[in-house]
């Protein structure tokens, strides 16, 4: 494929870029080294490779979920500034419209 100016000029109506002359010049060598990359990668013989799904053999060993209360409720309470005897009081921080 020959990357072309009309090429990147279509290139970048769809991404929404605008490009001067240097600009256009130099996407298009770019362009070309990456599909040049791409052409030398498609010479390769993979038809015997498996499709890599797991980039390691690693496994993770995952903890069950346990449920343990580390601290209280009456110990959560105990340093709050502001509270009464089952919550923490905060201040209010949304106001509602007024009901019309």
């Amino acid at each position: 494929m020959k990357i072309d100016h009309e090429t990147v000029d279509k290139l970048a109506d769809l991404a929404k870029l605008e490009f001067d002359k240097e600009g256009k010049d130099a996407i298009i060598k770019d362009l070309s080294r990456i599909l040049t990359f791409i052409d030398k990668l498609n010479e390769l013989d993979t038809s015997e490779i498996e499709p890599l799904i797991y980039m390691s053999d690693e496994v993770n060993n995952l903890r069950e979920d346990e449920v343990k209360s580390d601290i209280t409720q009456q110990d959560a309470l105990k340093n709050a500034p502001k509270h009464d005897s089952d919550y923490f009081k905060m201040p209010k921080v949304i106001n509602a419209p007024p009901a019309s």
